[in-house]
């Protein structure tokens, strides 16, 4: 099922997430413009969480009850862009796009492609991202949040370029 969601411009407030038929099928709360924090809640209620570790660009995916679902990282790369989702025992996940693409898949052991998403706003826009999820082992609002931690990440990167840090 494809599923539709977006980030704000100043990273704070709620968005919707829409399914393909232009159905809301939840929502993310943005929880700050001054940090990427978010929560991802679907029609029922909290369902995770996403958000940086202290004083590091790790992204970690937890349960509406804290427990922790899977840790997000970038890896160096010189043609492409890539990043690991570490989700314990369910697995260690590839999301992968070439250099200059705005589609990414998220693989699994095997290299088997388990979703995919892209983005689907131009650069100068604020986030927007269709996600079409094939996983059995991962939740298609877990896999939101590893999304926007990428897209975090890469917002991260891009402000340090900017800075010349």
């Amino acid at each position: 099922m494809e599923l539709y969601f977006r980030d704000n411009f100043f990273n704070a407030g709620y968005t919707e997430i829409m399914n393909h038929q232009q159905e809301q099928a939840g929502h993310l709360d943005l929880k700050s413009a001054f940090g990427s924090s978010l929560d991802v809640f679907d029609n029922s209620g909290l369902i995770c969480s996403g958000k940086f570790r202290m004083l590091s660009n790790r992204w970690d995916v937890t349960s509406a009850d804290g427990r922790e679902w899977g840790v997000l990282r970038a890896r160096i790369s010189l043609f492409s862009k890539k990043y690991e989702y570490d989700a314990g025992p369910r697995g260690v996940y590839d999301v992968s796009a070439p250099a200059f693409s705005q589609e990414y898949d998220i693989t699994g052991m095997g290299g088997k492609i388990v979703a995919s998403f892209r983005r689907t706003s131009g650069w100068f826009g604020s986030g927007a991202f269709v996600l079409d999820n094939k996983s059995e082992q991962l939740d298609t609002d877990e896999l939101i949040a590893v999304v926007m931690g990428v897209h975090a990440i890469n917002k991260r990167r891009n402000s340090a370029a900017g800075s010349g840090a």
